[in-house]
């Protein structure tokens, strides 16, 4: 039997993992403000921009996609649900990533490499896209018929008009990044995290989904773009194996079945059912016995 020291299960065995955090600051605050300024470097093209809106509604139209006006309808049965739609929009994007990734830092350094890094390459997609195809949202398109619901029930996070937006560029819906950053803090949390309840984390895509197309910020296919686009992100950047070995390593400590894949491998003393919860852990096969061997004392049975 095999003994070794190891850490708790729900915290990073390696800390050294953990880039500086200074570093990491400047980083992502440098991506940020690239992106911001990139998507104001498209602003314009108004002509285009509405050119395209109509296309893409009718591509939704033609591929038989529910319309925005029935998710918007539901919302405007209650002024304080859409006044909640709205505030969910203008408020919970950046602060719900901005904590995804400081939780990870802390807790989980090698999902927070992997999970910066797919962010990184996402929004750099994104604002190629912005870039290459300026779209106005729906809430802009006479066809549609839609309720600019942050300009008529608050609060919004835009200009009355576009030409005198000087914070954000209107013309960015293609494709919707409050979809596709919800999408992967959801993804990151499910892969970092083993409770049982960590499947609820997919309400927050879920959510923020009803909430751009109700609101008429996007259309359906700027999310489905999105989604694409970080699926391929995801197929690119794999998880590191260290990160995966941790996962399988807390998948077994919470079920307290077998190590999955097999193999020996070492697991906290406090995960082994009957064994003292000293911090030590046990070389265990794909299964492991219903109580711990005892401690064979030094020296004791030498030569067996």
């Amino acid at each position: 039997m095999t003994y070794a020291r190891t850490e708790p299960t729900d915290q990073e065995p390696d800390i050294r993992a953990r880039p500086p955090l200074v570093r990491e600051f400047l980083l992502v605050a440098g991506l940020f403000l690239a992106y911001k300024f990139g998507r104001r470097a498209a602003n314009g093209h108004v002509e285009e921009a509405f050119r395209n809106a109509g296309n893409v509604w009718d591509l939704e139209r033609a591929l038989h996609l529910p319309g925005e006006g029935a998710v918007q309808g539901l919302l405007l049965h209650s002024q304080t649900l859409i006044h909640a739609a709205n505030t969910y929009y203008a408020t919970v994007h950046f602060p719900a990533t901005a904590l995804f990734l400081v939780w990870l830092y802390w807790r989980r350094p090698l999902h927070y490499l992997w999970s910066r890094r797919i962010l990184a390459v996402l929004t750099g997609g994104a604002l190629v896209l912005h870039l290459l195809f300026p779209l106005a949202p729906p809430r802009m398109l006479p066809a549609a018929g839609l309720v600019d619901t942050g300009q008529v029930y608050g609060p919004t996070v835009y200009g009355a008009t576009p030409a005198t937006d000087t914070m954000a560029n209107q013309f960015a819906a293609m494709p919707s990044l409050h979809v596709g950053w919800a999408v992967m803090v959801a993804v990151g949390l499910i892969v970092a995290t083993r409770s049982r309840w960590r499947w609820l984390w997919l309400l927050h895509p879920a959510i923020t989904l009803l909430v751009v197309v109700g609101t008429a910020n996007h259309y359906w296919l700027d999310a489905i773009v999105v989604v694409a686009l970080l699926a391929v992100a995801l197929a690119a950047l794999r998880l590191p194996r260290a990160a995966r070995n941790l996962s399988a390593h807390l998948s077994w400590a919470a079920g307290g079945g077998a190590v999955p894949g097999g193999g020996a491998q070492h697991v906290p003393a406090y995960a082994v059912p009957g064994a003292e919860a000293t911090g030590d852990s046990y070389a265990v096969g794909a299964a492991h016995p219903a109580r711990a061997p005892a401690r064979t004392p030094a020296g004791a049975g030498a030569g067996r």
